[in-house]
């Protein structure tokens, strides 16, 4: 059987809420250390350069200059010195972080990797799904157009996707912005949808 073919470019280049909600039911498909893992995104949220929240606000630096490349490269970025964050890069500036996958293919590797057997915690969280996908820092401005490693492939998209506020936004950032996207009734998202805005 072929692996999934990658999403085009094109699909990459709208904005970061259109995005973000266009994301959800695509397949995530690693290549990474040796071993093919694949997980379906049932939760991802927006980040604008004029969002006080996102690591574009203030204009490129050395760590961020993937969000300013062409669409359709992957910004990964270390959180709290520990975890790692993949997001799918779209207009110049803006980016959607992954927060959640239903894993589909490789969950003995992806358990090895998180070093749990709790399948419903495989992927609940950003920097559970990029443990469990071996992405690593080094995978940052990783084309997600090429086919090679790691990308993003065509899916199944959701009936119902809830809005949210973004997990960890403060007061003053964007805490009200409902820029979290997450499939309805999803087992698999890392928080519940509560305070919810509903659309098809």
């Amino acid at each position: 059987m072929s692996p999934p073919r990658p999403l085009p470019r094109g699909f990459y280049e709208r904005p970061a809420l259109v995005l973000a909600r266009a994301l959800l039911g695509k397949v995530v498909v690693s290549d990474l250390g040796g071993a093919r893992t694949m997980g379906r995104i049932v939760e991802a949220e927006a980040y604008r350069p004029d969002d006080p929240a996102s690591h574009s606000f203030r204009g490129p630096t050395p760590g961020n200059l993937t969000m300013f490349g062409p669409p359709g490269h992957a910004y990964v970025y270390i959180s709290h010195g520990i975890h790692r964050c993949m997001n799918a890069v779209g207009r110049s500036g803006s980016a959607v972080l992954l927060r959640a996958l239903e894993p589909l293919e490789g969950l003995d590797e992806m358990a090895t990797r998180r070093g749990l057997d709790q399948e419903r915690l495989l992927c609940a969280g950003p920097g559970r799904l990029c443990q469990a996908l071996g992405v690593t820092r080094g995978e940052d401005g990783v084309d997600l157009t090429r086919g090679d490693g790691l990308w993003i492939a065509d899916g199944s998209p959701p009936i119902r996707v809830a809005r949210t506020p973004r997990i960890g936004v403060g007061v003053g950032v964007g805490a009200e912005k409902l820029w979290r996207f997450v499939e309805e009734g999803t087992p698999w998202a890392s928080r519940p949808a509560t305070r919810r805005s509903s659309a098809g």
